[in-house]
């Protein structure tokens, strides 16, 4: 057997996972015997930490009640700040720059509210067309609030391709007329890495406010937003941070807009020593937990108490190198045995531009996505035609790459995709 055949062979795949310094991490999710679940960057695993915190946030409520709020192990009045030091070092940022609050387009909405004060030429909020729908809808709604038309107001990017973004072409699009850029991160489609220190020295070069949506960032790329003087950021705790379902979100702000009027201010923005003051005029934090606004969602935020024990352990670094491991053995997989079956990879090559999952173009991807369900492979179906694939770092092997690879061919070969209607379900 030559060496490109035993690359490509099953014995290497499990040669990689015995040499793997995460994958003792594995044994803290709770997995399905007999799938691979690769939708980790959709809603990520629960882990025994998470539940574990769960039930101790469950325990105080029982046995305290309302002196939940001030007392137990983690006392809820000041929860929210205590999860954003926690959650500093994955997004690179000083303690109270982060607070975990509201939901992703929530904050988005608090953070353009905030940030967003058009005056002379500058009008515009710039985007791209390649951004998940929910914050386009929430920039369109919040210059509306303004009194600006919509259609002429927000400015989105093109992609040539329809799945890359090039940074030059969003730089160019930085004019006078801009008051405020949102980005994401890494593009929710192709798994894309926007060059966010570069783009962010650009914006700043043009007295433009610049922030990103890390949605599909967080937990699975390192961060240095304090550093490269990024003005805001918000995301959602439930993808590669394994939150839960409906997870409280996140934000950050940078410390040189301490002191900044929250838009939409709310009980919870208030400095922790007034707030019980009752008083009609807003004393704000001065930390992002000023961007706070209602009562925080405590058993939403319980099971980031755990969920961070883990990241802290592991740490976002080794996360990020054995994701690019993951995602360099799906490649060179996928090349290898499904080069003759139409598939199309629209992720970035560079693994400097690459995030932690695949996006594969196929005619037949919403079949195909059922095929590989009914055989123990969770995907993911992104209309019209997009499979993404997200192996984890903390919890899938490259031996279960191996596998989805495999089977995906066999389905191919074998047609069984044909069984099925070439249409999305309810939720994709």
């Amino acid at each position: 057997m030559s060496d490109r055949e035993t690359i490509f062979s099953l014995a290497y795949a499990k040669g990689l996972d015995d040499k793997d310094e995460l994958k003792y991490f594995r044994d803290e999710f709770y997995t399905n015997p007999g799938v691979i679940y690769l939708d980790g960057n959709s809603l990520g695993l629960l882990s025994k930490q998470a539940e574990t915190a769960v039930s101790s946030v469950m325990e105080a409520w029982k046995n305290l009640a309302i002196n939940g709020w001030i007392e137990g192990e983690h006392p809820w009045f000041y929860l929210s700040e205590l999860l954003g030091e926690k959650l500093a070092p994955l997004v690179g940022s000083r303690l109270n720059e982060v607070v975990v609050t509201g939901s992703a387009t929530g904050n988005l909405h608090q953070l353009i509210a905030s940030f967003y004060n058009p005056s002379g030429t500058k009008t515009k909020i710039l985007a791209d067309q390649l951004n998940f729908p929910s914050d386009i809808y929430a920039l369109k709604s919040q210059l509306e609030l303004k009194g600006y038309n919509a259609s002429e107001n927000l400015i989105q990017v093109e992609s040539l391709d329809g799945h890359i973004l090039c940074d030059d072409d969003i730089i160019e699009v930085m004019t006078d007329e801009i008051a405020v850029v949102v980005l994401p991160s890494v593009l929710y489609r192709s798994g894309q890495i926007l060059d966010m220190k570069r783009l962010t020295q650009e914006a700043h070069a043009r007295n433009i406010i610049i922030g990103f949506d890390l949605c599909h960032s967080i937990g699975a790329i390192p961060h240095h937003l304090h550093e490269w003087g990024v003005d805001f950021a918000f995301w959602c705790n439930y993808k590669h941070l394994n939150g839960g379902p409906g997870s409280v979100g996140g934000l950050f702000v940078h410390e040189k807009h301490f002191g900044k009027k929250p838009g939409l201010a709310g009980w919870f923005g208030s400095k922790k020593d007034k707030q019980f003051d009752m008083e009609h005029e807003l004393t704000a934090e001065e930390h992002a937990g000023a961007f706070q606004v209602g009562t925080p969602h405590i058993l939403s935020a319980a099971p980031l108490i755990g969920s961070l024990e883990l990241f802290e352990e592991a740490g976002i670094h080794r996360i990020r190198n054995k994701s690019l491991q993951l995602t360099d053995y799906l490649f060179g997989l996928i090349n290898h045995e499904l080069k003759d079956h139409g598939f199309v990879i629209k992720s970035p090559m560079s693994e400097k531009q690459r995030g932690a999952h695949l996006f594969l173009e196929h005619k037949e991807a919403a079949r195909i996505c059922k095929a590989l369900k009914a055989e123990g492979v969770i995907p993911d179906f992104r209309a019209p035609n997009g499979i993404r694939i997200a192996p984890i770092a903390l919890y899938n092997s490259f031996s279960e790459v191996w596998y989805t690879v495999n089977i995906l061919k066999g389905i191919m070969e074998d047609e069984t995709f044909k069984k099925y209607s070439n249409e999305r379900g309810v939720i994709a």
